[in-house]
């Protein structure tokens, strides 16, 4: 098949939507598809076709600070693109998206959807990440303008995808995590001399808002182990200085800072803990490559985030939302308890096996070919196009 990828976001490796298109743009060339591709990011290899950034005028600073860059709608490059496709898979719901799946339906062009922005990821940049009538508004919002145009729409976990039809979507959606790539495969390796004696735990994603990773310092601030715990917050974005501040506090400084995948997958495997404290998450990639690798997580029981459902014990591995003092107490009995960890870590080991890529790319091709042919889940209905 020739299959047109429309992404609003795709540059640096830094987030997970980028990681996530990447990963399945350089997967479905591996199994023989072509692939053809329409973004703001700028590419020499073949099948790419650049478009121009939004100009967002005295918020360009504020949109660079967050690491955003979304593209400029060109519909001369997307009917070029979509008219070279057999289906088109689009990613996102904003400008470039919306004209894409329009120009879908005009031209009666398979297409499928994705649900990788949720609305918290939206609303917290404006201070009302927990406003249940905003956020419901932008579901509404992203259907209006976008998903309506569609009967598929990719879901990475079963969470989000009970979101949707809670919010009116009815359109066939399919259940398919984003993959975890090979690199991170179960591995153990000394600590570096300078953390010998440290109990090292890990968090991982975006320095943002709605990641919470302030509640992770606060909750190693409570520990009666604080002298012995090594933080590494592997990640950037705009919370880095205001992390870097209250880290300050602690009697080791987190260490803070980005890693490519395989230097990531090096510091999973000598870390003893990881910690994910995100209040909202549509899946959680991060949290699956560190349990993936062995890596034992304790994770916030927020109800706007999947990462809860990965907890396999959920008294030990759970905690309420914000609750520092409770994350601490857990952090506390994990260091107390190494043989519960040591069980615990081939449990996870063997729960991740069902996110490796190459079953989510078997997945998400199904859906393709399901959509070039037409094909719906029993329990779709299938929506008016605009």
């Amino acid at each position: 098949m020739t299959i047109a990828i429309i992404a609003d976001v795709l540059g640096e490796e830094n987030n997970g939507t980028s990681i996530t298109v990447k990963r399945l743009i350089c997967n479905l060339k591996k199994r023989g598809h072509e692939v053809l591709v329409v973004s703001p990011d700028k590419s020499g290899e073949e099948g790419y076709y650049s478009v121009d950034k939004r100009d967002f005028k005295i918020f360009n600073d504020y949109f660079a600070k967050n690491g955003i860059s979304l593209a400029k709608p060109n519909k001369e490059v997307l009917r070029t693109c979509i008219e070279r496709s057999d289906m088109v898979h689009v990613l996102m719901p904003f400008s470039l998206g919306k004209a894409a799946v329009r120009l879908c339906s005009e031209l009666h062009k398979p297409v499928t959807t994705a649900f990788h922005v949720q609305p918290e990821n939206v609303t917290s940049h404006f201070g009302m990440l927990k406003s249940r009538k905003v956020n419901a508004y932008l579901y509404r919002y992203f259907w209006n303008g976008f998903y309506k145009y569609a009967d598929y729409i990719h879901c990475p976990t079963e969470f989000i995808a009970a979101k949707l039809r809670e919010h009116g979507y009815e359109q066939d959606l399919r259940v398919i995590s984003n993959g975890v790539d090979p690199v991170f495969t179960p591995a153990r390796s000394p600590k570096p001399a300078a953390l010998e004696g440290k109990f090292c735990i890990l968090t991982t994603g975006r320095l943002v808002k709605e990641k919470c990773q302030a509640d992770l310092i606060k909750a190693i601030a409570h520990s009666k182990y604080k002298d012995k715990i090594a933080l590494f917050i592997a990640g950037e974005g705009p919370q880095e200085a205001s992390l870097r501040r209250k880290g300050a506090k602690l009697p080791n400084p987190p260490v803070i800072g980005f890693h490519p995948k395989e230097e990531l997958h090096g510091i999973i495997s000598y870390c003893d803990l990881y910690v994910h404290p995100s209040y909202a998450e549509i899946e959680s990639i991060a949290c699956v490559e560190a349990i993936s690798c062995g890596l034992v997580p304790v994770i916030s029981d927020s109800p706007m985030s999947a990462a809860k459902y990965f907890a396999l014990d959920k008294e030990k591995c759970l905690y309420p939302m914000g609750d520092v003092k409770a994350l601490s107490q857990r952090i506390d009995y994990m260091i107390e308890h190494p043989e519960e960890r040591a069980a615990l870590r081939e449990q996870y080991i063997e729960y991740a096996e069902r996110f490796q890529i190459e079953k989510c790319i078997d997945k998400m091709v199904e859906m393709f070919e399901d959509a070039a042919a037409g094909r719906h889940a029993a329990a779709a209905i299938s929506t008016k196009k605009g």
